[in-house]
């Protein structure tokens, strides 16, 4: 299945699970997967949330930002994926100078 972020449509979602600013976001979702490319303004951010009943990767394209994972800061950048397992928290910061762009996808664990 293609998925083709050049014909979704875009949303600009302000303060994002409690975040600064707003997340630039292209979504596909099903009943199993959302699939997101997104993009962080500097100084927006993902607040911080934990994930229960799923897990997330993010794969960051562009820029450099931070994530707070359990409450320690990994620093992210172009090539670099963050994985937040099921019933962990983190958030996704952009403290730099540059968007932060990425792709996000959060699996749903089905039992």
């Amino acid at each position: 299945m293609l998925i083709n972020y050049d014909e979704i449509q875009p949303q600009d979602i302000s303060n994002f699970k409690g975040g600064e600013k707003s997340f630039h976001v292209k979504m596909f979702t099903d009943e199993n997967n959302k699939i997101m490319q997104g993009k962080l303004i500097p100084g927006a951010s993902i607040g911080l949330h934990r994930h229960e009943g799923n897990s997330e990767i993010i794969f960051i394209t562009k820029g450099q930002g931070r994530v707070l994972f359990n409450g320690e800061y990994e620093s992210v950048s172009a090539g670099s994926v963050h994985y937040c397992p099921m019933g962990q928290e983190h958030s996704l910061i952009n403290d730099s100078e540059a968007d932060l762009e990425f792709y996000a996808v959060v699996a749903e664990h089905r039992k």
